[in-house]
């Protein structure tokens, strides 16, 4: 909560003045009351039409300004929730993205999800009813007490007697609420990661005709949730009822004790019916209260969630600059890391890549290759070990420094429902001489036949295009910028053979300064490396050129023979 408190600082100002309308508009609606009593009391009594026509005109225009007021002062807490909201989700989407892996695989897609939608809808609830109501229900509620207690002050100790109990009810309900909700919460990841997973599987899921199954799944994860809401919602609605039949009894011994007094000459009969309106007014504003703590326990368990990703320190620091002299681009020196700290994924990677040299890194699937990509991107920091960039520890680069200098091709990439100009572009400053050129490069030139040729508009994640359309317009993307380190993972593997040594051959000629990795199942996209790494269970086992791996390496040698055949030397 205050982390909320933070963004609601800088609209101080319009808050005070929203609160100071609200305020000046339910004071006004509780002298309305007030005036009720001197008309039947002072003037109906004795048949004063005149005094009755005055004071009906006045209350008439206090009703009106009240109502003026409570509409200006709601827009004013509309708009002030609205911008606070979207400059929460704007940090909270910001700081999404600078989460480092490790962050980002804890928090999981599905909770970062539902947090940037879910949980900041309550958070916006909360800062609108509260403005709404957390002013004008206190107000009525203590306003009332005070003015009937003027009024009445018989009358109204019965009416304070049920404070303390609708107090433990107040106290009981909040401390339940917002466990509750924040399980609620939970459940909702876990429906949003299942959706997730449909949707990104929905043709494996038809083609394996476990459609029926996937329902029973999503059916168990949707009843699971529901019974979290079920459980929040019927625990939070048991106050309500109970607050309505404290205030409801406490109202018929007022009716009763009003009676005795009006009989008694203690009272006259419009005091006790302008009482009678100051209680129901101070009822709504109990209600109030109750509907503030139902909102305010979903909002604050929403809050709790956004500040857990808002208060995420980095976990990626920046060390201080260690540069060493060294001709090597790329150095791993010993480096070892692991995903959940029980045992490697990867152990004791050393190697040395030159500048404008190609690596090939191969090996079965699980064997690290992609870890090792991961590591020098920095998504994840190493275990043991040191990468060293141009001869500086990968730690001392800041991440513009870093990505900067690199081009980046996943195995399993992405393309927005843009044109494909924008996609190639990606938000830089690349000129449409230099798409072209990457294109060409690429052996993407099907683009140029396609209606509009790079003003083309593709589907979400590039559906209208084949597979090897896809990569072809991903590897554009990463050579657009003309990168000092390129990075491969496995981004040929929908390409047929002619067109992979065609790309292969056009990177040597057109990108030969350029510090290329390749990540490869197929020998022939790494053959021609001037270093080729083979990897298993998450170590080097061979290292050296194609001919060298080939006399030295028997799993290299065992890959180039099922591949290659009698073409492997």
């Amino acid at each position: 909560m205050r982390t909320v408190g933070r963004y609601l600082k800088p609209y101080l100002g319009r808050i005070s003045l929203q609160m100071f309308i609200k305020i000046a508009g339910t004071v006004t609606e509780l002298f309305l009351t007030s005036l009720l009593a001197v008309i039947i009391d002072e003037y109906a009594a004795k048949g004063n039409l005149r005094g009755v026509w005055l004071t009906g005109a006045v209350m008439l225009a206090c009703a009106l300004l009240a109502w003026l007021g409570n509409c200006v002062a709601n827009r004013m807490s509309t708009n002030i929730s609205r911008e606070v909201t979207r400059t929460l989700r704007r940090d909270l989407f910001r700081r999404i993205t600078a989460l480092s892996a490790a962050q980002q695989d804890r928090l999981t897609d599905a909770s970062l999800v539902s947090r940037l939608t879910t949980d900041t809808y309550n958070v916006h609830n909360m800062i609108d009813r509260m403005q709404r109501l957390g002013v004008r229900a206190p107000m009525l509620l203590i306003g009332g007490i005070i003015v009937a207690a003027v009024m009445e002050p018989v009358l109204t100790l019965v009416l304070v007697a049920t404070l303390p109990l609708l107090a433990v009810v107040v106290v009981w309900s909040s401390r339940r609420g917002v466990p509750l909700f924040t399980a609620v919460q939970e459940g909702q990841d876990l429906m949003v990661r299942k959706v997730q997973e449909n949707m990104s599987g929905a043709r494996v899921i038809r083609a394996l005709s476990r459609t029926q199954w996937e329902q029973d799944v999503f059916g168990g994860v949707n009843s699971d949730l529901a019974a979290r809401q079920r459980k929040a919602d019927l625990t939070m609605a048991v106050v309500s009822p109970i607050t309505s039949f404290i205030l409801n009894a406490a109202l018929g011994l007022v009716v009763l004790v009003g009676a005795w007094r009006v009989s008694t000459g203690a009272a006259g009969p419009g005091t006790i019916i302008s009482f009678l309106s100051y209680v129901n007014i101070i009822l709504n504003a109990l209600l109030m209260v109750t509907r503030i703590f139902v909102m305010y326990s979903k909002g604050s368990a929403s809050a709790k969630r956004l500040e857990e990703v808002l208060l995420t320190p980095p976990d990626l620091v920046q060390a201080e600059e260690d540069a060493v002299q060294e001709a090597d681009h790329i150095v791993f020196d010993h480096v070892s890391f692991s995903y959940n700290k029980n045992f490697d994924n990867v152990t004791d990677l050393s190697f040395r890549v030159g500048r404008g040299q190609t690596l090939g890194v191969i090996g079965p699937t699980g064997s690290g290759k992609s870890t090792l990509l991961a590591l020098l991107m920095r998504q994840y920091d190493a275990d043991a070990g040191e990468i060293r960039i141009g001869g500086r520890p990968i730690a001392t680069l800041t991440p513009d420094e870093l990505h900067g200098r690199l081009g980046v091709v996943f195995q399993y990439d992405f393309l927005m429902a843009d044109t494909i100009r924008q996609n190639i572009r990606f938000g830089r400053e690349v000129t449409d001489e230099a798409i072209h050129a990457a294109i060409d490069t690429a052996q993407a030139a099907f683009i140029h036949g396609k209606d509009g040729g790079l003003d083309h508009e593709l589907s979400v994640r590039g559906r209208n295009l084949s597979g090897g359309q896809q990569q072809r317009v991903l590897i554009s993307r990463a050579l657009a910028d003309d990168p000092r380190i390129l990075l491969l993972d496995d981004c040929s593997s929908a390409l047929d053979f002619r067109t992979d040594r065609e790309l292969r051959h056009a990177l040597r000629e057109r990108h030969g300064l350029a510090t290329t990795v390749i990540v490869a199942q197929r020998v022939s996209a790494v053959m021609a490396a001037d270093l080729i790494l083979v990897m298993d269970g998450g170590r080097i086992i061979g290292n050296g050129t194609h001919d060298e791996l080939l006399a030295c390496c028997p799993m290299y040698r065992e890959l180039c023979t099922l591949q290659l055949g009698g073409d492997a030397a």
